[in-house]
């Protein structure tokens, strides 16, 4: 048995050459030659195998044959760690007998799993390997280009794996990061098996609910709490990832939305525990510029969906050439095309990888957090000190607009990101009492952004116009009342 521990990094094909000229030019770097491997994954029809959490395939190269089967494993920040057992085998058929029989689950029907296998997928591709010694540690680096098969269907693979063979975790992170920082790559959640478990409709939907707090139960301290932050926006951040690339045009302004709040959410992290270098901002804010059409995009499907248009004393034929209006601005955002240039812009990886490698350097107590607080007084100042920012950019005293709505939405944003960060510190009741009317302004923001938008659409009907006029002003009584209630409520963490 042996327990691979990888990083795996997706990039575009067109950079093979680049990648493999900085391979080869890195320092200690011995090339190992290349070959081309063909791969079966097996499973039951009931997926029995993948219940169990397991992964199992027969690799095929020069006439050999070699069967491997990987149990349950971890993956913190992208970093795998998953045991393997490999056996040499004489032909393309699958023997479970020649496994450990200590890796089944005690009620494992060995024979009837064995009897249900069939082939669910293929991959085929070709795999350049290196050899590179790093910080004491030596790294195989596996570059593989070629396609996943399955149904018919098929989809490439462009990857880079870093292995390693001897050493620490710390040599896969700054390799990586090495490389990411001349060509532009993104760590890769998905292994084969899952992505060929997907194109072969064996998987369920790629899903992953809205955040409501960070995870902090069981944490007792500023390095653990800094540990969950990291660990939970990296996790989300490649989860949303995933589903953005397979999601339809509306569904892209809610996933582009929800993975910007990840990256500010990491942004206001590293902030807070005086870890946000002058390059780390340029490459938050670098990204967060490919995401500048969320907001309109969120407020064009909020026309699409809005019934009331319908109730707008409107004739049909109005209505329905302001929906046709709304899809055409929401194509014309051009969104997969700004979602594409970031993940291809150089930083986008490169901001991955160093967080990972943050991540990993506190875990192994390597990284000075300059905060030495108690974890409760924290949070009560991070809260604090975001809540004097509210009050200061929207006195109660103050009535504001539409427009002023507008310009605070981001600092209402982030004031949210913190009390999601630390609110599971705090008694349920009075914290979901004082951060419900706050989370109601977001929507209302939004809601009046798409008022905006309709007027934009079409500025020439009055009834249209009038129609959003009484809405707006109703809208903004209700949210100045809001906000004028919630501006006078105790903050919990006092």
């Amino acid at each position: 048995m042996e327990a691979e521990i990888e990083l795996k990094l997706f990039f575009p094909e067109k950079e093979r050459e680049a990648l493999i000229s900085l391979l080869d030019s890195l320092p200690h770097s011995e090339t190992k030659g290349s070959k081309h491997l063909t791969n079966s994954y097996f499973d039951t029809q009931a997926l029995q195998l993948r219940k169990w959490d397991m992964g199992l395939r027969i690799r095929g190269c020069d006439g050999h044959f070699e069967q491997t089967i990987k149990t349950a494993g971890t993956v913190i920040g992208g970093v795998h760690s998953r045991p393997e057992y490999n056996v040499d085998i004489d032909q393309a058929k699958v023997n479970l007998a020649l496994f450990p029989d200590t890796i089944w689950p005690d009620s494992a029907d060995l024979a009837k799993v064995g009897n249900e296998l069939h082939c669910l997928f293929d991959t085929d591709f070709t795999r350049q390997t290196w050899h590179i010694y790093i910080e004491e540690s030596l790294v195989e680096v596996a570059l593989d280009i070629g396609s996943i098969s399955a149904n018919g269907l098929s989809e490439p693979i462009c990857e880079l794996e870093f292995e390693l063979l001897a050493g620490e975790t710390q040599a896969l992170l700054s390799l990586g990061e090495r490389v990411t920082a001349q060509i532009p790559a993104r760590l890769g959640q998905a292994s084969k098996a899952q992505r060929g478990y997907r194109l072969a409709a064996m998987s369920s939907p790629l899903q992953l609910e809205a955040l409501t707090f960070i995870q902090l139960g069981e944490v007792k301290d500023l390095k653990q709490a800094f540990i969950a932050l990291l660990s939970t926006g990296l996790e989300r951040w490649q989860g949303l990832e995933a589903m953005l690339l397979d999601a339809s045009l509306e569904q892209q302004p809610l996933l582009s939305y929800r993975l910007r709040s990840c990256i500010r959410l990491l942004r206001c992290s590293l902030s807070q525990f005086n870890l946000l270098t002058p390059q780390l901002e340029d490459e938050f804010a670098g990204l967060e510029g490919y995401l500048d059409f969320v907001e309109q995009g969120q407020s064009l499907v909020q026309v699409l969906q809005d019934d009331e248009l319908q109730g707008a004393d409107l004739p049909d034929a109005k209505a329905e050439g302001l929906i046709e209006l709304a899809r055409q601005r929401l194509d014309s955002l051009n969104m997969p095309k700004a979602i594409d240039a970031m993940l291809q812009d150089i930083r986008y990886g490169h901001l991955q990888l160093t967080l990972v490698k943050l991540l990993f350097q506190c875990r192994a107590g390597k990284l000075n957090l300059t905060k030495q607080q108690d974890l409760q007084q924290f949070a009560d100042e991070m809260q604090e000190a975001s809540w004097l920012r509210i009050v200061k950019l929207m006195p109660s005293e103050v009535a504001l607009s539409s427009e002023d709505y507008q310009q605070f939405a981001k600092a209402l944003d982030e004031s949210i990101l913190v009390g999601m960060a630390y609110g599971e510190l705090y008694s349920s009741k009075s914290r979901d009492q004082f951060r419900a009317p706050w989370q109601d302004l977001i929507l209302g923001i939004r809601t009046l952004a798409a008022y905006r938008l309709l007027r934009q659409l079409d500025g020439s009907d009055k009834a249209l116009q009038l129609w959003l006029d009484n809405m707006e002003q109703s809208l903004l009584f209700a949210m100045e009342h809001t906000r004028r209630s919630a501006l006078k409520a105790q903050p919990y963490w006092r």
